[in-house]
C-alpha cells in the first residue's frame, strides 16, 4: 500500500474511512523498524453509547494495529498535529467531522449561533501543509443526502463541505471509502 504525504479519506458512516487509516499506518509500521504511527482522536465520550463506541474502537485499533500509539485530542488539532508529526511518525486524523462539531457544537457549550472557527481550520491548514511526516486524516462526507432541516445542521453540513474542500486542497491524494472500498479522487502529481 503506497503511502501518500498527505491524504484526506472521505466517506459515509461505516463506511471503511478508519479502517483504512489504520492499513495505511500498518502499511507504513511495517516499511522500517524507526517508523512510528499515531492515531489523534478527537472523540469526546460525553455519554454512555459514545463511552462504549470510543472503548470498542481502542479494542478493534489495538488488535489491528497494535503498535500505533493513540492520542486523544478533541479540539486542539493543529498543536497536536505539530507536536506529534515528525518525519519517521505517520500520523492519523480520527476524524475531522468530530473535531469541527465539537468546534461549533461544543457539549456543554451555549446554545444558539455557532462560533465562527475560521481561524481554527486556518491552523489546521497551515499544520496540515507543514506537517513533518507523512499525515492521514479521517472525515466524514455527508452531503449527498436531502438538504436537512434546521438551520444550525444545514450551517454545520455548510461548513463540513468546506472544510472537505479545504483539507482536499492540502492534500496529495483525496480517497472516497464507499461499502469498504477505496475510490481514488486524487493522486500525487
Amino acid at each position: 500500500m503506497k503511502i501518500a504525504r498527505r491524504e484526506l479519506i472521505l466517506g459515509g458512516q461505516k463506511s471503511g474511512k478508519s479502517r483504512r487509516g489504520e492499513q495505511l499506518a500498518a502499511a507504513w509500521l511495517s516499511q522500517s523498524p524507526a517508523h512510528r504511527a499515531v492515531l489523534i482522536a478527537t472523540a469526546h465520550a460525553h455519554d454512555d453509547e459514545m463511552r462504549a463506541r470510543i472503548e470498542r474502537h481502542r479494542a478493534d485499533r489495538a488488535a489491528r494495529v497494535p503498535a500505533m500509539a493513540t492520542v486523544e485530542e478533541p479540539v486542539a488539532l493543529a498543536l497536536a498535529l505539530r507536536r506529534h508529526g515528525t518525519p519517521q511518525t505517520l500520523v492519523v486524523v480520527d476524524c475531522l467531522t468530530l473535531w469541527l462539531t465539537n468546534l461549533l457544537m461544543p457539549v456543554n457549550g451555549p446554545v444558539g449561533a455557532m462560533p465562527a472557527v475560521d481561524s481554527d481550520v486556518a491552523e489546521l491548514l497551515d499544520a496540515i501543509k507543514e506537517s513533518a511526516g507523512p499525515l492521514v486524516l479521517v472525515g466524514n462526507e455527508i452531503g449527498l443526502g436531502v438538504i436537512p432541516l434546521g438551520r444550525e445542521v444545514r450551517e454545520f453540513v455548510d461548513g463540513l463541505g468546506r472544510l472537505n474542500q479545504e483539507v482536499a486542497g492540502a492534500c496529495d491524494r483525496v480517497t472516497m471509502m464507499v461499502a469498504g472500498l477505496a475510490i481514488t479522487l486524487k493522486e500525487p502529481e
